[in-house]
């Protein structure tokens, strides 16, 4: 018996991209609550929220990488939900980016820009796909 081949999925190259970009992230946002953890009893300059908090700032992170992780692995299993999951996500991490924007602000707006390209990927191909 020969298999039918489906068609390819509109849009799935930012589908995979929204995934691994998310779980990317979250893994680089664990490493940096890491180094809060790490530093926390240094003073911090130009930081935008938390004062000079860096526990504060090492808890924030670490929730918001458990989340991208989660996100994006739940993306790449195609769920629905997944996908508004990820919307959020990715827009509270573009959104996190603007956190270091005094101290690096080149990095910040790259991290803001991948967040929203995130975000694009992930309402423009993300729904039921039209044949």
């Amino acid at each position: 018996m020969a298999r039918q081949m489906s068609a390819p999925r509109i849009g799935g190259g930012w589908l995979l991209f929204s995934a691994v970009v998310l779980v990317t992230a979250g893994v680089m946002r664990i490493f940096d609550a890491f180094w809060a953890f790490d530093h926390d009893d240094e003073t911090a300059k130009n930081l935008l929220f938390f004062k000079d908090n860096l526990t504060a700032y090492g808890w924030f992170w670490l929730a918001l990488g458990v989340l991208m992780i989660a996100a994006g692995i739940s993306i790449l299993n195609g769920s629905e939900w997944a996908r508004w999951f990820g919307v959020f996500v990715g827009a509270l991490g573009a959104i996190a980016a603007m956190t270091w924007i005094y101290a690096f602000p080149i990095w910040s707006l790259v991290g803001i820009l991948i967040g929203l390209s995130v975000v694009y990927g992930l309402t423009m191909y993300g729904g039921e796909q039209e044949y």
